[in-house]
């Protein structure tokens, strides 16, 4: 019974975190891709600067990660925390969108880090099965 109970709170920690964690990449990658649009409609090959291409490279790290989870819960984990700190500490600020402070994080890398924790606890959770 007890065993039951553990893998019905595994399973509903991987349902949370794969929520979470789509959720929060899914709405980051809609504004990303629609601000390069933009941009790249506006100014051409000049949109494409460090700042673009590192958001993008975080962005994919996070989308890894939730794709990962099907198969790997620890390296989905890892990868969304790892997508999370880099979210914090590596994200330029961008005129048209929220100055570069806590609010940025709280709304981008938040998702991502609650995702990859709960991915964690689910898989040290399952291993005792």
């Amino acid at each position: 019974m007890l065993e039951s109970r553990q893998y019905r709170l595994t399973q509903r920690m991987t349902l949370a975190a794969r929520i979470i964690g789509l959720g929060a990449v899914g709405f980051v990658l809609t504004l990303y891709i629609g601000w390069a649009s933009a941009e790249y409609l506006a100014k051409g090959w000049e949109a494409i600067t460090a700042e673009v291409i590192i958001i993008g490279v975080i962005t994919g790290i996070g989308l890894a990660g939730c794709i990962v989870s099907w198969g790997k819960q620890r390296a989905a984990g890892i990868l969304l925390i790892v997508s999370a700190v880099l979210a914090g500490t590596n994200i330029p600020p961008v005129p048209p969108l929220i100055p570069h402070d806590v609010r940025v994080w709280l709304i981008v890398g938040l998702p991502r880090l609650v995702a990859g924790v709960l991915f964690l606890n689910s898989w040290r959770l399952s291993r005792g099965l």
